[in-house]
């Protein structure tokens, strides 16, 4: 039985109140552990601040969903009715549907710029691989929350988006045409798929997200932060077990994430009053047309935080496969002869690509299209065991490491951009180059992330008093 503390009689109202609920529930015990006694290492920069918002944006997304919930009517002959109903007649309904479709970006932009942190500081190296998992099946899990919700208001570009994106469930050999209608519930995108797609955004994806949310800061607070030299803190301890290099998480950082917060909330209410379409990026005008199974868009394409790997998938052609071949032959081939293994793997690796090559050759480019879009996602999953780095933080790597990272970024950001446009001879041979470039990043890793002259990181953290 846990143990009983006892208070003054003399104590104030509200600490009596406090010790009555501590003695019932840890209360303040898990605020001590993980906010006023929890140590941050107290080199934090600006990159440690998209977390928080990130947390933020979920609770904000939760908290106007359910308002939209109470209005909205999840039938397809109703859907798009019923968002104007709430941007019309509800009173502030405009303002929370907006600040939930503007959420949904915003969540992106901190969940990339958050993962980019991670990656140039080497925050999914040892001991934190679990943490990094967690966080790409957060990543995973937003993807699904966020293409499931574009379907519910039920518009030209929702309807269209989800048929062709169901569609490619179809390409999937043998299993394709029964999973696609599976998901659809029927032959066409209709009522029974708003249906699932409502009861998937409303309950399932959403509690899996927070599941997977308090996973990540549970595998977080248990290893502790990573930061911007890549060194451990507990690793150096006073007497009394406290980190010579960390500071408690509140007040210090708490406040550090209130100024952030505030920031954040100025730029989000600015595009939610004055440019919540933001140019058809965050809302396509498509989108406030009802839904016409008869009226195809001239060009169809996701929402800009889908793109990069919407271009993924238009990238593999049939031409496109000839050359994947080619890459797949030049790896084996530089596996086999480059790297000391046993002759037993060394067949292993040859029998695997002659079956490769000989799928690429058999199955439709349609589904090595599929495969690429998912695979730019669950590549992210292996990064820790990719990196063979000798230093964990961007800070300490050779300088050309940082070009490479930079070249990521933009061919990224060119990859998205690419997606938001109708396909052309120019553009899909640059998406090509791109697609090589990404995979290539990750796959290359292994060898040069271990290549150049690396520094040698200090012994404790490099800080500077602001």
């Amino acid at each position: 039985m846990a143990e009983y503390h006892e208070i003054s009689p003399n104590a104030s109202a509200p600490a009596k109140l406090l010790n009555w609920v501590d003695n019932r529930f840890p209360l303040s015990k898990l605020f001590k552990e993980h906010m006023s006694e929890y140590y941050a290492p107290k080199n934090f920069n600006i990159w440690y601040i998209f977390g928080s918002l990130s947390l933020l944006v979920l609770v904000l997304q939760i908290v106007t969903g359910i308002f939209l919930t109470m209005h909205y009517k999840p039938d397809a002959a109703l859907a798009f009715a019923s968002v104007e109903y709430i941007m019309r007649d509800v009173p502030w309904g405009w303002v929370i549907r907006y600040m939930h479709s503007t959420g949904a970006s915003a969540f992106f932009v901190m969940v990339y710029l958050h993962m980019y942190r991670g990656l140039i500081y080497g925050s999914y190296r040892k001991p934190r691989e679990l943490v990094w998992i967690f966080g790409c099946a957060i990543f995973l899990a937003l993807m699904a929350e966020a293409f499931m919700g574009y379907l519910l208001p039920w518009g030209q570009m929702s309807y269209w988006g989800a048929q062709v994106i169901l569609n490619m469930f179809s390409a999937i050999p043998f299993v394709g045409p029964d999973l696609a209608l599976l998901v659809r519930g029927d032959y066409v995108v209709g009522d029974a798929t708003l249906n699932r797609f409502f009861s998937f955004h409303v309950i399932a994806v959403p509690l899996v997200l927070l599941g997977l949310v308090v996973a990540h800061i549970i595998a977080l607070h248990e290893v502790g932060s990573n930061n911007p030299d890549g060194i451990e803190i507990k690793e150096k301890k006073d007497a009394k077990g406290i980190p010579l290099d960390g500071i408690p998480f509140h007040p210090y950082y708490s406040v550090h994430d209130i100024f952030g917060v505030s920031v954040f909330l100025f730029v989000f209410a600015a595009i939610i009053f004055f440019a919540p379409e933001l140019g058809g990026y965050f809302l396509e005008y498509n989108n406030f047309i009802p839904a016409d199974s008869l009226k195809t868009p001239l060009h169809i394409a996701p929402v800009w935080y889908f793109t990069p790997f919407y271009s993924l998938l238009r990238a593999v052609t049939t031409e496109m496969m000839y050359v994947l071949m080619g890459c797949v032959l030049l790896g084996a081939g530089l596996a086999v002869t480059r790297l000391k293994m046993p002759n037993f793997f060394k067949a292993v690796i040859v029998g695997g690509a002659v079956v490769l090559i000989a799928m690429m050759g058999s199955i439709d480019a349609k589904f090595w299209g599929v495969v690429a879009m998912g695979g730019g996602v669950v590549i992210m999953f292996f990064l820790p065991w990719l990196d063979n780095s000798q230093v964990k933080s961007i800070r300490y790597r050779p300088d050309w490491h940082k070009v490479l990272y930079a070249v990521f970024v933009i061919n990224f950001g060119v990859l998205g951009y690419l997606g938001t446009l109708p396909p052309s001879d120019i553009g899909g041979r640059v998406s090509q180059l791109g697609t090589l470039f990404y995979f290539g990043f990750f796959l290359l890793m292994p060898w040069w992330s271990s290549v150049g002259r690396f520094k040698t990181p200090p012994d404790r953290v490099i800080y500077h008093a602001h």
